[in-house]
């Protein structure tokens, strides 16, 4: 198996993937892993990797370009097509039954993002999975990477003494957070909601607080109970329930 990641810091995984089973499991040419700097594939001249997000608000969002041409050269190396798996709150919770799907894999490429998120156009364009290894937030991606690679490695034919594993489950209230946007306005076709690019504030702050109640009943529906939403919040999620059935 080959896995790749997509960090701004690569060298926090030198430790981790020379030491334990890990490592043993690379000396043994079980597994191939390597830790890649995506500010790389930067094209701006000082390696820009961030900007702000459209519509305002506090933070910095990772820009596109850099991602997708990361993920395009290692696609462009490997003889098979990897899984794309984005380490995010937001994504799906990472388990024992997961880690067996993924073990089945010839190439994963995880990317692990750091400041106030993605690009929508990552998560919509690029991936194949989102995955979160429970309800909180870290500074970035490279702890959670870490712990789905361990979980999947020692999966591996050879790599453990014997054939038990352990099982891994991960399970915050609130809702999730809106899709985000930054620069270019325009991406290979894919366009920022004109909402973002308004001014508009009422509108931008509207639009958020509806998308974050929709990704929420879209994906973790459980969370709406203990939400704190408004009379009319409920009544239009309950509406929005009958289409998506959900709720």
């Amino acid at each position: 198996m080959r896995i790749d990641v997509l960090t701004l810091f690569p060298e926090m995984f030198e430790g981790v993937f020379d030491a334990s089973i890990l490592g043993k499991a690379r000396q043994k040419g079980i597994v191939t892993l390597e830790a890649i700097n995506f500010r790389e594939y930067s094209e701006s001249k000082h390696k820009t990797v961030d900007d702000y997000p459209y519509g305002g608000g506090g933070g910095m969002v990772l820009k596109p370009e850099p991602v997708f041409s990361a993920v395009e050269d290692l696609h462009a190396q490997s003889k098979t097509t990897p899984r794309v798996v984005l380490m995010c709150p937001q994504g799906e919770t990472f388990t024992q039954r997961k880690a067996e799907e993924l073990a089945e894999e010839e190439h994963l490429v995880l990317i692990c993002g750091h400041y106030e998120g993605y690009d929508e156009r990552i998560r919509e364009h690029l991936v194949t999975d989102e995955l979160s290894i429970g309800d909180y937030v870290l500074t970035g991606g490279e702890i959670p990477a870490m712990a789905v690679i361990d979980s999947i490695v020692r999966l591996l034919p050879g790599v453990l003494g014997n054939e038990s594993s352990a099982v891994t489950d991960s399970y915050s209230t609130g809702l999730l957070e809106h899709p985000h946007y930054t620069r270019p306005p325009e991406f290979r076709g894919w366009s920022v909601p004109e909402t973002l690019l308004s001014g508009h504030h009422e509108n931008i702050k509207r639009w958020r607080r509806e998308q974050s109640l929709l990704r929420t009943l879209s994906r973790r529906p459980d969370l709406l109970a203990d939400a704190e939403l408004t009379d009319k919040e409920r009544k239009w999620l309950a509406e929005q329930s009958v289409t998506t059935n959900r709720y």
